[in-house]
């Protein structure tokens, strides 16, 4: 099992900028995905952007320019710094982790960003 816990949420103004944190902690593996995926009241949860141990990221076309993920691999931790955010960032927040174990969900964090 791998357990998630993330932090950094919280209410912006548009244009502000958040910096979400996800640790993880368990069975973590040395080939493995660290990612954040939201999900807006209504909607299917997607995308937000992915980066493996090595470095690689992979970003939904929404956020790229705005969002920089990042990972601390000696804390297997994994930061989303979100900048020039708009109302339609809005969602809950969730930080996942993948590898040949499984695939694992945090608890979800809330954005919220005004107008």
């Amino acid at each position: 099992q791998v357990q998630l816990v993330e932090s950094g949420g919280g209410l912006v103004q548009a244009g502000g900028s958040l910096r979400l944190s996800c640790a993880a902690s368990g069975r973590i593996v040395s080939i493995d995905t660290m990612g954040w995926y939201r999900q807006a009241p209504g909607k299917q949860r997607e995308l937000v952007a992915t980066i493996t141990r090595g470095g690689s990221t992979n970003y939904a076309d929404s956020v790229k320019g705005r969002f920089t993920i990042s990972r601390d691999n000696a804390k297997n931790t994994v930061f989303l710094q979100m900048n020039s955010l708009k109302p339609e960032d809005t969602a809950v927040y969730y930080c996942g982790y993948y590898s040949v174990i499984g695939g694992y969900w945090g608890q979800g964090t809330q954005v919220t960003v005004s107008s």
